[in-house]
């Protein structure tokens, strides 16, 4: 996949020449668009659906808490651990760019075959079916949305993130930071409400806080998903490296504003769900944003319907927008077709990546829904995190002597490294479910491709005509490390 890779359009040779070579994307991130990538992937529809499914999971109230807390903590720790990686090894890529680097071509192969396949385009479908439901229900007050209108306002939302995204790194991050200010004042306002309910006198549901507390391993392992679903995003900015301005200062800088921020954030909101609501009440609440609207803003609720459509917007544009870059580095590292890994002669964004996830991401619309993913996108992307906060430790144990700017207590990683192994088996040993074998299945077929079409450099005729006329078409051109 990586041999045959012709020019720009228009030329006859089917090398690169020097001006093509030369073409690179622009590190057009700051502090505070880095900080906006970061939130604004976090602060999606999680926040205003999780609760109830964590809640059901641990089942007591202050039990829930804890696991919110650690959740915001586990993340944080990760996030400490990638921004290391992120000044030792500065290029885009995330885990694959990582595990590649530390392990060697098949582990992060398996990882971006299952990333750019499954995992990326699954949570572009599960956060835009999200937006969607909650777009098209107020439409259809008081009666079931119908599915139809769900999945073609989830296409719309996907193609108009691709047409964003294609354009303009600078409109894309504009975005982000719009969507991201707007969620954190919806977040403020159910923070606000909370602290109204509570000087009121709204406190006796935290009494006998840890009644009914679930203790079984797989029970807390997938309460952890449900809560650690709303946090994922806090490892984006590592995809998008060689695009933030000084990434060695920016990167944990971002880091060590958004996650905390997020944490106390969520923290809060559920403070306030469960001032407003019994335990019963909550559980019983299909969208819990919702049932908290109608007891403590009466006829303002559409707001919350309004800031979770808007969340939700703002979440599935950050996670598109780092999904296409995962692409687009394995294709320029040779793991996926050459066309993926080039980027548009004017806009300089990788369009054919962002192309290429966006169909996925649509087929995955139109074929599943928003409930069927989450356990198992967790299950895949700890085991992944896992991997690559090994790497870490293998980096300091055995190449203490790379320069870093920044270096992280090992503590930390090694912490986070036991988190992952349990997220990964506690769930497997003590709730085993086929789904997750289907999982292990998947990502270890790609074997298959990986001998032919990596190992051995088999590069069918048909791929390369392909290439050459979709690089005309779309008028892009191979590019070169931005690593400066």
């Amino acid at each position: 996949m990586g041999k045959g890779r012709p020019s720009r359009p228009g030329s006859a040779n089917p090398q690169p020449s020097t001006a093509t070579e030369r073409l690179k994307l622009k590190r057009e991130i700051g502090l505070a668009s880095a900080v906006s990538l970061i939130a604004g992937t976090m602060i999606g529809s999680g926040i205003f659906m999780s609760p109830e499914w964590v809640l059901r999971n641990i089942g007591s109230l202050a039990g829930s808490l804890i696991i919110w807390a650690s959740c915001g903590i586990l993340s944080t720790f990760g996030a400490l651990s990638y921004a290391e990686l992120g000044t030792l090894i500065k290029e885009s890529g995330g885990e694959y760019i990582y595990i590649l680097r530390t392990f060697g071509s098949l582990p992060a192969f398996l990882f971006a075959f299952t990333s750019v396949i499954v995992v990326r385009p699954a949570g572009v479908a599960a956060i835009s079916l999200s937006f969607a439901e909650y777009t098209v229900a107020a439409f259809h007050p008081g009666c079931p949305s119908p599915q139809v209108a769900i999945k073609c306002a989830a296409v719309a939302c996907i193609l108009l993130l691709t047409l964003i995204n294609c354009l303009s790194v600078r409109l894309a991050t504009s975005v982000m930071n719009v969507f991201t200010v707007a969620k954190l004042l919806a977040l403020l306002v159910i923070v606000v409400g909370g602290v109204v309910l509570l000087v009121q006198g709204e406190t006796h549901r935290f009494q006998n806080g840890f009644q009914n507390t679930r203790l079984e391993a797989g029970v807390i392992g997938i309460a952890f998903y449900q809560g650690l679903w709303s946090f994922d995003g806090w490892n984006n900015l590592n995809y998008v490296t060689e695009e933030i301005k000084k990434p060695e200062v920016n990167l944990p800088r971002a880091m060590m504003i958004a996650i905390p921020l997020v944490t106390c954030f969520y923290l809060l909101v559920n403070v306030s769900y469960f001032a407003a609501m019994a335990p019963a009440e909550l559980l019983s609440s299909g969208a819990v944003a919702i049932t908290w609207g109608n007891k403590v803003l009466g006829s303002w609720v559409w707001l919350m319907s309004l800031s979770v459509a808007m969340s939700s917007f703002g979440s599935a544009n950050g996670t598109f927008f780092s999904g296409g870059r995962m692409c687009y580095i394995a294709a320029r590292e040779g793991h996926m077709p050459d066309i993926l890994s080039m980027a548009h002669i004017r806009y300089l964004t990788p369009s054919p990546a962002l192309i290429f996830t966006s169909a996925v991401s649509i087929i995955m619309v139109i074929a599943g829904s928003f409930s069927q993913i989450v356990n198992l996108f967790s299950f895949t992307a700890w085991l992944f995190y896992g991997i690559t906060v090994a790497g870490l430790l293998y980096l300091k144990i055995k190449k203490p002597e790379l320069p870093r700017s920044y270096k992280v207590p090992i503590i930390i990683p090694v912490v986070f490294l036991m988190a992952s192994i349990y997220l990964v088996l506690a769930p497997i040993i003590d709730q085993p479910q086929m789904e997750f074998l289907y999982v292990i299945l998947f990502i270890s077929s790609g074997v298959i491709f990986y001998f032919p079409l990596i190992h051995y450099k088999y590069h069918p005729t048909f791929l390369r005509k392909f290439t050459m006329h979709f690089q005309l078409f779309l008028e892009v051109a191979p590019t070169e490390k931005n690593v400066d």
